[in-house]
């Protein structure tokens, strides 16, 4: 019996070593071996929701804010070296105050996938033009536009210190080469939004006089168009600073606790009506 007892405890000694020993040097030895396994080996693993990360979307009342920043401090275009040179350089000139915080900027990388393309931006604004007659905003007579007399151009509005907070919108404007052509019922400049078409702001030739528009029923349906709220009458500080013939101004919250002054006017003598952000 004794030599059985020895036998059976030497016999789970032994196991009991091998046990601490796998322990130990197993998972080393496993993650060498798979390590051996997957050299010069090329696998493809498909993360779920890769890249995907909290985007801000701005809203309708905050885009028109961020484009009227931009236009009020929009240039004319210029290289660098014309810039530095016509306000004086100097080695402590501050580049970033020459910039300023709202960039309004030709985007050179054309539209992206989620943006309106070259090809078919003219068919989306003449969509949106028909949309904006059905609605009331402009008048029956206005044409359609098209390539072979506008020109279309893609730009970025950005905050440039939260460049999260951007909009790119495609400018269409009468071609300069028809500058002796007629211009009656026809859009002179008009912004329009690169994914959604939406018109932000125009200028168009119509055969109405002010008289014959309803100013406060055309911004009520033009702000109900882009999906506004908060809009509320308001009164300029100076007057004078507004050059058309008859207009009426509006406010609406936009971001930093600001407001978008938005004008509806009408030039007398050339019967242009507009739709202007400030």
């Amino acid at each position: 019996m004794t030599g059985q007892r020895k036998k059976r405890d030497l016999a789970i000694f032994l196991l009991t070593v091998l046990i601490l020993l796998a322990s130990i040097f197993g998972p080393e030895q496993m993650a060498r071996y798979k390590d051996r396994g997957m050299l010069n080996e090329i696998s493809v693993e498909e993360a779920e929701h890769s890249g995907a990360g909290y985007r801000y979307t701005l809203n309708s009342n905050e885009k028109l804010w961020l484009l009227s920043e931009c236009l009020s401090r929009q240039t004319l275009p210029e290289s660098e070296l014309s810039a530095v040179t016509r306000m004086g350089a100097s080695d402590d000139m501050d580049y970033e105050e020459l910039m300023g915080t709202y960039a309004f900027v030709v985007n050179r990388q054309g539209p992206s996938g989620r943006e309106i393309t070259d090809e078919k931006i003219y068919e989306i604004c003449n969509r949106e033009i028909a949309a904006l007659k059905e609605c009331g905003v402009l008048p029956e007579g206005v044409r359609e536009v098209s390539a072979s007399s506008y020109e279309a151009v893609l730009y970025s509005a950005i905050d440039v210190l939260e460049p999260q907070n951007n909009l790119s919108v495609w400018k269409v404007s009468l071609s300069t080469s028809q500058q002796n052509a007629d211009k009656s019922n026809r859009l002179i400049d008009a912004y329009v939004d690169a994914a959604s078409g939406r018109l932000y702001a125009f200028y168009v030739r119509t055969e109405k006089v002010w008289s014959e528009l309803d100013p406060e029923q055309i911004m009520e349906d033009w702000s109900s168009y882009l999906g506004l709220t908060g809009r509320e009458e308001y009164e300029p500080g100076n007057p004078l600073l507004e050059t058309a013939t008859d207009y009426r101004k509006y406010r609406f919250p936009g971001m930093k606790d600001q407001s978008t002054v938005v004008t509806i006017g009408f030039y007398e003598g050339i019967n242009e009506l507009f739709i202007k952000i400030q």
